[in-house]
Parts: C-alpha cells; structure tokens; sequence
C-alpha cells in the first residue's frame, strides 16, 4: 500500500540509527529494540540531547521490567522447585508432609477441640501453643506442640487415633500461585483497559504477602491492613496482585481503583510464612470487617482447618476467589479453589488461550487475563510482566466486590450469576466463561 511506505520508511531509518547508536556503545543490536524483552540498559557516553536530557538518560528510563520467565526448568515445575529450595533454606521451622508439601515443623492444629480432644493430645505429651477464638464464625483455633524427640506425623496419627471425632491436620505452608521472575521476593512473583473508578462502600479482601503502600498505584489508594504486629513487610506477589485489584497510575489501572483493600499479610518474611493458621486468622479477621469478596492467590494441599475456615465463610455469603494454581493441566487439585464454593480462576493469554502450566478441572469457574501484562513492582523499575493465575484471580475478585458489599448468600449468588452472564466462551478450560479482557495492561502501554 503506497500510503504505507513512508511510516515504514521512517521507521526503518529510526531503527538504523538507535542501531548505530547501540554499536557505538559496544552494546549490539539487543541494546537498541527499545522496549523488547531483555532490552539492557544502554551504557553512558552519548552525548546528544533531547530537550533537558541526554539521549543516554532518556533511553535509560526504563518503568517495565521485561525479563522473562526463567527456562531453565517447565513452568509448572517452578513452584515444585520453590517448595523444595524453601524446605533446604529452612530445616530448622519447615519439614515436608508425607506427600512432599511444606509444613510447620512440631505443630498440629484443631478445629475446636472438644475436653476430651485437649485431654488425648496432653495425654500424647503435646502442649497447647496458643488458641484462636473467632466468634464471627463460631469455631476456635488450637496450635499444638509436638514434643522433641516425637515425629510430627506420629503425633498426628495417634491424636487422629485417640480422638477420631476430632479435627487435626498439619500446619501446612500455602505459596503464590504464580510463575516467579528474575529477583522476585520470598512468593517470586491488569489494566490498560479504563473500568471507571469505584468508590463508596465498596471493599475488596486481599490474602497474600505484604503491599508497598508507597508504590505510585497506591498514591490515592485506601488501604486497611492486618498481620505482622503492624510492621509493614512489603513483598512482589502481594503488591502486584494488590496492584491489579485496585491500583491507579498515569499508565496503569487496576479492576477497581478507588476500592477499599482489606490486605491481610499472612507472610511477614518469616519461614513459617503463608501457613494454615496465618489464613484461617487472616479470613477471621476478614469476616470480623464484614468483607464480601476475598482474593486468596495461593495455592498448597487439601488441609481441615482450611477446609473448616472455607465452608464457614462460604455459608456466610462470603465469595472467596482463588487461584487454580500453575501445575500444570494433569497436576492434582490444589487448595483453596478446589474447595466447594470457592470461586476459582485461571489464567489465559491475550489470544484467549489457557496458559498451558494452568490447572483444569471443574474447580475453574471463570477464566481472565494471565500472561503479557503488567503489574507494580517493588524497586526499579516499578512495573513487571507477570504470568500466571495469581494474577487472574484479583481481577475477577475485583469485579465481583461491587456486587457484594457484604457477605450475603443471596447477594453472593446474584454476583456470580451476573459475572458468568457477561462472560464470554473461549472453549475448555475456561469455566463459564471469560472476563477482565479488558483489564490487561500490556506491555506497549510502557513504551
């Protein structure tokens, strides 16, 4: 098309000289795609000025992180990789359950346990560590101590045994349902489309590791927060899922900027971080604030105290959103989505795809964006590329918190019926169907 070729032309020239320019600087050809994925950072010794800045420091601004995924392993091999390197890193709290999966060394929890319960673990030489009350749903939580000398798992067998009315399960560390990037923090860890601001009353739950409330999304954000005796612990999975929930920047917009989070931090930099009783208190503590919607991007085995926790909120009007998990498609059920009643999420890509590593199976109620698009970062530069259904769940979360201010059974069913009737098909694996297109920044939107 002859109207065509002087833009190509132009662009053609513009490519040639950032070429040369990258030459010049001993770069190569790499250093001069701008905005491609692990484009380096050109060197200094360019001179030439654009306004009040050098060629150099213009180039140099870099907001998106691009790096790409680690190749070194399948992506639904990474979190089974994570798992292991958390057990080596932490032999001291962490030991791994009969299946592999990380727990809390020397610690059993129960579900209320009756006298008789309490008597059969003294009896066992185990010792009450602490006990949770949590009136909002009429349960308690009771850590028990394994003696020293004393397997976890026989202590666990013989309390089952002792009290088989009872409910006990290990103390089992939950981690991020997402595919890490280059230093990322302890979990490793969308929308250009405009959703409109929301405001009011309505609220969001976040369930994850800590948010760095002094990211530029999160200038005007509202904020209410629980866990680490008040310390603030930042890490990259939660502020970039906390990003895509109710984030807003000049290039930048979340599913819901101008809601109210409720961000529960359940990791606070420690090993024992993101266990079974951090999320049963955390999800108290939601339920106690009267929080409709709840995102849970985490991702671990089935486990009764969780278990326990889900139906409770469930049978509150709850609507609990998790992520499906990146084990890929013939991986077993991983927990909370599968539980009854939980909303779970996968992730597809910009062509409408489920991501290959995702999950399936009837735990997949919707499908929504989850590769090729941005989310905030801790440090420079402030965004990332993440992938992953960690980053799908917050927005179908994000989208139902309008329609439950508060937890409702009716309300709660009403806003599930009326996602699915404006979600689109997209074949298997996407559940009822596909939402939150439009909520993906991508990666052109930092060019």
């Amino acid at each position: 098309m002859p109207t065509l070729r002087p833009t190509y032309s132009l662009l053609r020239t513009c490519r040639c000289l950032l070429l040369a320019l990258g030459l010049l600087a001993g770069t190569g050809p790499a250093a001069a795609q701008i905005g491609l994925p692990g484009m380096p950072q050109l060197p200094g010794g360019l001179s030439s000025r654009l306004g009040d800045n050098t060629l150099r420091d213009r180039l140099r601004e870099k907001l998106l992180d691009t790096t790409e995924l680690p190749r070194k392993a399948a992506l639904d091999q990474l979190r089974s990789l994570n798992v292991h390197e958390l057990l080596q890193r932490h032999p001291a709290q962490l030991e791994p359950d009969p299946s592999g999966f990380p727990i809390v060394r020397s610690e059993i929890l129960a579900w209320s346990p009756s006298e008789a319960g309490l008597a059969a673990a003294a009896a066992a030489g185990l010792a009450v560590a602490s006990r949770q009350d949590m009136p909002e749903i009429g349960q308690s939580l009771v850590t028990l101590r394994v003696p020293d000398g004393v397997a976890t798992t026989d202590a666990l067998a013989r309390l089952r045994a002792a009290d088989p009315d009872g409910s006990y399960d290990f103390n089992h560390v939950y981690t991020g349902a997402a595919a890490p990037q280059a230093g990322a923090a302890h979990l490793q860890s969308s929308g250009a489309g405009a959703t409109g601001a929301v405001g009011g009353d309505v609220r969001v739950g976040l369930v994850d590791s800590g948010v760095d409330g002094g990211h530029e999304v999160f200038e005007s954000a509202r904020i209410v927060r629980w866990g680490c005796g008040g310390a603030a612990h930042p890490a990259s999975h939660g502020t970039a899922v906390a990003a895509l929930m109710i984030g807003k920047s000049e290039r930048f917009t979340g599913a819901a900027p101008g809601a109210r989070l409720y961000a529960a931090d359940i990791y606070c930099d420690q090993p024992t971080g993101g266990s079974a009783s951090q999320i049963v208190q955390a999800l108290a503590w939601l339920a106690r604030e009267q929080v409709g919607v709840i995102n849970i991007s985490l991702v671990g085995p089935p486990n009764q105290m969780l278990g326990r926790v889900v139906q409770a909120m469930v049978a509150r009007g709850h609507l609990l959103v998790a992520a499906v998990g990146n084990d890929g498609p013939a991986a077993p059920p991983l927990y909370p989505a599968s539980y009854p009643g939980v909303v779970g999420v996968t992730g597809i890509d910009p062509k409408r795809r489920p991501l290959p590593e995702a999950a399936r199976g009837p735990q997949v109620m919707f499908a929504a964006p989850g590769s090729q698009m941005a989310a905030a970062a801790i440090g420079a530069p402030p965004y990332k590329l993440v992938r992953g259904t960690s980053f799908a769940a917050p927005l179908v979360a994000a989208l139902l918190a309008p329609r439950l201010p508060s937890p409702s059974p009716a309300q709660a069913a009403q806003a599930l019926s009326a996602l699915a009737a404006s979600a689109s098909t997209a074949g298997d694996g996407t559940g009822r169907g596909v939402v939150a297109e439009n909520l993906r920044t991508p990666p052109s939107a930092f060019r």
